[in-house]
């Protein structure tokens, strides 16, 4: 990789991300502890992952007004720095209060932690394409992040657990504090390039003068929806991530657990070799992405087929199979498909929108992930009562097949748009 490819404010902003993953990591596996403790209900340690991905989703539909008003590294920062000084309040809280301590002020403080968590990440693949310096290099800084992200979750829950079981829940919530801390710290460094900064300001202000009198509230947070609705391509890739996350819920834990003891007739700890499979299988295929950059070139849509193609006939094998040992490998096989559509799904988008939208359009893109993920996650419960375990994988298989064909079906909405790449450099 040229380092020619990747600015330093690009390497902050890798380094920033990745430490706020792991102090997630860290952060839920503490308060799932906590809370198992306390009330001794797994219906109440699941309302978190329910709560947080609520939170995160109103928290994208009202990002557009934030946009509108502060610069994406001002955005990061305020997260960050919010969200450690929440911690710390947590933190201190429980170690105060011990048993005595209110669960309903820790779910108030998870919400808002999450609420504000929630513009990172469209803020994020948002200041990518301006943190690179050529086309190629907005497929490595994806590659990157996406293989950061992946390590973070593949050892994140291991050790979290280690540090929860040896540190108890309050301390690991200061420990994670600190790391939050270290993240803003990071933030420091992300700057936006500032040669174009003033240039599209006095531009924004000539096409559209009303802007600068004051647009209304209703038009800044639906401009995302009405630019994904309105641009061809945009609209797609949306409809198929939208099928594609319906079917996504199948690698959580309570899913993958039901397989491994009703398909393959073994305990938790083939469990837990299932997880590392898949997530070391993402991370092989983020790498994999990094070394083929210059081959795929700007190959985005074909390759995004290949990966989509190869991970819903591997689940559809998964979901057959009985052996336990072909299911390691099959779930391994996986990761590199999974990660060639998602890494250039991304790349796509950021490439079919001026990078001045990309941020309303990421974070309405977020909000519609994150109900659709609820959804999924209700609704695959649900089925599998039905269907049974086996059935919803091969379900799950075929929704991906079925994202497959829309984007074929599709294909002139991504030959007739002239790619819109927007580099700085």
């Amino acid at each position: 990789m040229k380092s020619s490819d990747l600015t330093r404010p690009f390497y902050f902003l890798w380094t920033t991300q990745t430490a706020a993953n792991a102090a997630d990591v860290l952060y839920i596996m503490a308060l799932t502890v906590l809370v198992l403790d306390r009330t001794d209900s797994l219906v109440s340690a699941a309302l978190m992952p329910l709560m947080r991905s609520g939170a995160q989703m109103l928290s994208s539909l009202i990002a557009p007004l934030l946009i509108n008003r502060f610069k994406l590294s001002n955005l990061l920062l305020m997260s960050q720095v919010g969200q450690f000084l929440l911690f710390i309040g947590l933190a201190v809280y429980l170690q105060f209060n011990g048993e005595a301590s209110s669960l309903v002020l820790v779910f108030l403080l998870v919400f808002v932690m999450s609420f504000l968590d929630g513009w990172t990440t469209p803020a994020r693949n948002a200041l990518v394409p301006r943190l690179v310096l050529r086309e190629q290099g907005l497929l490595k800084a994806n590659g990157l992040l996406s293989v950061s992200d992946q390590i973070v979750q593949f050892a994140g829950w291991g050790l979290s657990g280690i540090i929860v079981a040896f540190m108890g829940a309050s301390p690991t919530l200061l420990l994670t504090a600190v790391i939050y801390g270290l993240a803003a710290v990071f933030t420091l460094g992300v700057k936006e390039p500032m040669k174009s900064e003033v240039v599209e300001k006095e531009l924004d202000a000539i096409s559209n003068p009303i802007s600068e009198i004051g647009t209304s509230k209703w038009h800044t947070l639906t401009e995302g929806w009405k630019m994904i609705w309105e641009t061809p391509r945009l609209r797609v890739l949306t409809f198929m991530d939208i099928i594609d996350m319906l079917g996504a819920s199948i690698w959580v834990g309570a899913f993958t657990l039901a397989f491994v003891q009703v398909a393959l007739g073994q305990g938790e700890e083939w469990w837990g070799f299932i997880n590392a499979a898949y997530f070391a299988g993402t991370i092989g295929g983020g790498l994999l992405v990094l070394a083929l950059a210059r081959i795929i070139g700007n190959r985005y849509v074909l390759v995004m087929m290949i990966g989509m193609a190869g991970y819903g006939v591997l689940t559809a094998l998964y979901a057959l199979n009985t052996l336990p040992f072909v299911a390691l490998i099959l779930v391994m096989l996986m990761g590199p498909f999974a990660e060639l559509s998602v890494i250039n799904r991304r790349t796509l988008i950021q490439h079919s929108v001026d990078k001045q939208l990309l941020p309303k359009v990421l974070s309405a893109q977020a909000s519609l992930m994150h109900l659709v993920f609820c959804i999924s996650l209700l609704g695959m419960a649900g089925l599998a009562e039905y269907i049974g375990i086996v059935n919803l994988y091969l379900f799950a298989a075929g929704l991906t097949i079925l994202a497959l064909l829309v984007g074929l079906l599709s294909y002139r909405a991504f030959r007739d748009q002239a790619d819109h790449t927007h580099i700085s450099g």
